[in-house]
């Protein structure tokens, strides 16, 4: 027993005390570390951008065009029936008068048999009351008929004479419609359009053929709306046509639809060729180019551009249905872009308006991204494949 009273506790339990609380401060300090690991950066969405560069040239308004006849109108007959013979075919140049389909004729042709017989019997009575009348006339001079007698001949000319004109008019009426079983081309044209077959009974007014009526073009193209300002009745264009080699026709604005359509939203604009040649055929298909008014790009909105930049289809988009494309800021954001496009080419789309050189322009994957979002811009691999 030792003096003092408590004993105290051997060395190596202050050691091992003190090892475990070392332990312990080691292990919370690693925990304390793990916990303050960053996570890992989110990956931007990779876009194909590329910066804008004008094409050099004028902003002129390009827009799809189809040539069509000035005059189109459908053929028919004038009455029913059941046609029996056609004598042209699509495609088909007719001349005025001459004769292109056929009905059956046999009931017109009894209908116009059974008017002759009446108005022959009609112009039979109409002579026999005639003859009467100059009868009656003279003894009634002699005194020798009473005037009662005289009016009652004079009234069965009158019924006899309104009969013999009736028929008169019926049998002509007749005779018409047996020639309506005829159909003939009233104007010369070319026939655009089929519309019933040998053996098929029509009615009245139902269309056979559409004749396009030969002499002046139309050039019909649908603009929209962000361009019809710029366009007026009796402005100059120049219209190429692909399938006659790229060759090209001074037209004019002839008329400029005053209401758009309901469907499509576009208006629709008529041109005539100044001096069409033989070889311009109706259905080709043109370009119609209109060159910008300065009035139009007077009333630019503020930094737009007034030069034309030619950019892939596929960086087109669209903003309240309005074209439009994305840019990409100088902070990797993006911003949707309204802009006016004055041509569409088979692959490219030429913009006049909304953007300025170097403004980096997504062409590729502009469905799948949101305004605002950050991308990373990723050259194309093949920026010769989409140039005009």
């Amino acid at each position: 027993m030792s003096l003092g009273g408590a004993s105290r506790p051997p060395a190596s339990s202050s050691v091992r005390r003190a090892l475990a609380w070392s332990l312990g401060v080691v292990a919370i300090v690693a925990l304390t570390a793990c916990s303050k690991k960053e996570a890992p950066p989110v990956a931007l969405r990779p876009v194909v951008a590329v910066a804008a560069s004008a094409d050099g040239k004028a902003a002129q308004s390009s827009l799809p065009a189809t040539i069509e006849a000035r005059y189109s109108t459908p053929l028919s007959f004038r009455v029913g029936g059941k046609i029996i013979e056609r004598r042209v075919r699509l495609g088909d140049s007719v001349k005025a008068g001459e004769i292109v389909a056929k009905l059956d004729p046999a009931d017109n042709a009894k209908s116009a048999a059974s008017a002759a017989a009446q108005l022959s019997a009609a112009q039979h009575q109409l002579t026999y009351a005639e003859q009467q009348l100059v009868r009656d006339r003279a003894q009634a001079q002699e005194n020798l008929i009473a005037r009662a007698q005289l009016e009652q001949t004079e009234n069965a000319y009158a019924t006899a004479l309104a009969q013999r004109n009736q028929a008169q008019e019926q049998a002509a009426l007749s005779a018409d419609q047996l020639k309506y079983t005829t159909l003939v081309a009233d104007k010369a044209g070319v026939i655009t359009a089929e519309q019933a077959d040998t053996g098929q009974n029509v009615s009245a007014g139902q269309a056979i053929y559409n004749l396009a009526w030969s002499g002046e073009i139309d050039v019909v193209s649908d603009v929209p709306e962000t361009t019809l300002g710029s366009l007026t009745v009796g402005q100059k264009a120049t219209v190429t046509i692909a399938a006659l080699g790229g060759k090209q026709f001074a037209a004019r604005v002839r008329e400029v639809s005053p209401a758009a359509d309901a469907q499509s939203r576009t208006y629709r604009i008529r041109l005539t060729l100044e001096a069409p040649t033989p070889e311009v055929r109706l259905g080709m298909t043109a370009d119609v180019a209109f060159a910008q008014a300065s009035a139009s790009n007077a009333s630019a909105p503020s930094g737009a551009s007034t030069q034309a930049f030619t950019l892939p289809s596929t960086a087109l988009f669209h903003a309240d249905k309005l074209p439009a494309v994305w840019i990409v800021k100088a902070d990797g954001s993006l911003e949707l872009r309204r802009v006016e496009v004055s041509r569409y080419g088979e692959r490219t789309v030429t913009v006049s308006q909304g953007i300025t050189a170097g403004d980096r322009v997504v062409w590729q994957g502009v469905h799948t991204v949101s305004a605002g979002e950050k991308v990373r811009v990723v050259a194309p691999l093949h920026p010769e494949d989409f140039a005009s």
